[in-house]
């Protein structure tokens, strides 16, 4: 029976996990970490790090099949990535300095918010239009929104995957599947480093738990990244807006356990 319970909470985890990465970039944490604290009574220090590792392997498969469709922006992504990790630690360092700034909803609320936007206002961005940027620009841009996302995820210690959806998409200009495809390129590095930091400050995870995780979150984000490769930007907006909003309920409802 516990193994069953344990099968079952995986999948369910892994599928919106997935879901939440393919189709908007999301990181995994936000979705496994409140279930596996929940319902397998994981310690939340651990139970983070097995989403972390979990979101790894699902933004890179991710990554890949956006990457294949050309919906992609490697060079601004890297420069993007670089500034994101660097001023995590700044945030978090501030944070540790400021207890009473720990925002624990943020991520659940940006969530919800962000898939209500996607909805109601869809962006319909082209590719054409992305290109009047100039490439210079394009690459300050890029380093002052990493600079932003990283300092406000380590200050708050939630919501990079949705910060970056949100600034690519209504900052930068990005045509939807290009900021999604970048987002998880960069949400596989970010969710690494994650990870290692993670396990060895505390220690082996639940080797069982981890890999079903793993195994279930990569299934889920290679249907939905291919799915969303495929649809009409309407389409895709609507998807990610229902996908968004429903993930973030039920983050809210778990955290109510």
């Amino acid at each position: 029976m516990e193994l069953l319970m344990t099968i079952a909470v995986t999948f369910f985890a892994g599928m919106g996990a997935g879901l939440g990465t393919g189709f908007a970039g999301m990181s995994a944490a936000a979705v496994i970490s409140p279930m596996l604290i929940s319902f397998l009574h994981i310690e939340p220090y651990m139970a983070v790090g097995i989403a972390l590792s979990s979101d790894v392997l699902a933004s890179a498969v991710s990554a890949y099949t956006y990457k294949k469709n050309q919906n992609l922006d490697i060079r601004n992504g890297f420069l993007m990535m670089c500034s994101v990790l660097l001023f995590t630690v700044v945030g978090s360092y501030v944070s540790s300095l400021i207890p009473s700034a720990a925002m624990g909803n943020f991520s659940i609320f940006m969530t919800f918010l962000l898939g209500i936007k996607f909805i109601v206002r869809p962006v319909m961005t082209t590719k054409e239009a992305m290109k009047r940027t100039a490439p210079g620009k394009r690459a300050v841009q890029s380093v002052a929104c990493g600079i932003l996302i990283g300092f406000i995820c380590g200050f708050v210690g939630a919501g990079g995957g949705m910060m970056m959806l949100l600034i690519l998409t209504s900052v930068l200009g990005y045509e939807l599947k290009t900021a999604v495809g970048t987002s998880v390129f960069i949400m596989t590095f970010t969710a690494l480093t994650g990870a290692v930091s993670h396990f060895r400050i505390g220690g082996s995870p639940d080797w069982l738990v981890m890999a079903l995780c793993i195994l279930f979150t990569f299934l889920w984000a290679r249907v939905a990244a291919i799915f969303a490769n495929k649809a009409e930007p309407k389409t895709l907006n609507q998807a990610t807006g229902v996908i968004l909003v429903l993930l973030g309920l039920a983050i809210f409802l778990f955290n109510l356990l």
